[in-house]
């Protein structure tokens, strides 16, 4: 499939979502979200479907950076700006009686430019050039459950990535990992008396195998934890701060990399359907990783 291809598949996905959103938010789910809050406030991702229940979000993620930390000695050099767009619409359904256990369906897209092209040239999906590169880059099949029974704010969300790209780089554009990645999500929210306060953690495992000259994470393990504090003046809005820390832990494929990001962000619940929530980050220290910026913006439907 050539990248015009793939970029026309995904505005498809993308137009298709965004019709199922919003035919969606329409309806009143009064009966079927928790007594005790919003959306925002209730289906945190610690927080499992009912049976019959969907949960659709589309998020969307651009990366750009004009230092990063591959000089001499690992200095912090100036590099012409490079930008990565990531856009992904995560599908979940809940399948038990009981509500311990949801299947989903996770479909990644990316858009890449380098060599010091404007960050929003992302958005030109000019995947020829040898300054660019876009397509679907991977999907994952997944589950989410509850492993405590009597921890229900404690869940797990195990899927396998797969990839769809032929080649990481070509023409020196780096596009996504070519290798598969067996990944585990720990997540956990505990909210104050109160219920102006939610403190949300996650630990996020992944690890990448396939043929070693396929990929340069391949054969490595990737932890990154993350915390994320919020506040709600009202049941529909939310301020939140977070902090995250990645770190690849070389396995055998000679590279290793870790960097850390704080940032913050708001929620809004603009139906009983539909919410939005926009994020901001900044990588503050690493090692072997650029020193950027993310920019973020999400839709969730929960019905």
């Amino acid at each position: 499939m050539s990248n015009n291809q793939k970029s026309n598949t995904m505005k498809k996905i993308i137009t298709i979502l965004v019709l199922t959103v919003f035919a969606f938010s329409g309806f009143s789910q009064e009966d079927d979200q928790e007594s005790q809050g919003s959306v925002i406030q209730t289906y945190t991702p610690s927080k499992l479907l009912k049976k019959g229940q969907w949960d659709i979000k589309w998020f969307n993620n651009l990366y750009t950076e004009t230092k990063d930390l591959f000089g001499p000695n690992g200095d912090k050099r100036d590099i012409p700006r490079n930008t990565f767009f990531t856009s992904t619409v995560d599908v979940f359904t809940g399948v038990s009686e009981s509500s311990k256990f949801n299947i989903g369906l996770l479909l990644e897209f990316r858009s890449n430019v380098i060599g010091g092209r404007d960050a929003l040239d992302v958005f030109k999906f000019d995947g020829e050039s040898n300054s660019a590169r876009s397509g679907i880059t991977s999907f994952a099949p997944a589950i989410k459950f509850n492993p405590i029974k009597n921890v229900s704010n404690f869940t797990v969300q195990t899927a396998i990535h797969i990839p769809l790209v032929d080649n990481e780089s070509e023409n020196g554009v780096f596009l996504d990992q070519k290798g598969f990645i067996f990944q585990n999500r720990f997540f956990y929210d505990y909210s104050f008396s109160g219920g102006n306060w939610q403190l949300f953690s996650e630990l996020n495992t992944e690890y990448n195998f396939g043929k070693k000259e396929d990929s340069f994470a391949n054969n490595s393990l990737r932890l990154t934890p993350g915390v994320f504090l919020s506040y709600f003046p009202s049941s529909k809005f939310t301020i939140l701060a977070l902090a995250q820390h990645s770190q690849l832990i070389d396995a055998g494929n000679d590279f290793s990399q870790d960097f850390t990001a704080l940032g913050g962000g708001v929620k809004y619940q603009l139906t009983d359907v539909l919410n939005v929530e926009t994020l901001y980050t900044n990588f503050v220290r690493g090692k072997d990783t650029g020193l950027g910026q993310t920019f973020n913006i999400g839709l969730r439907a929960l019905f």
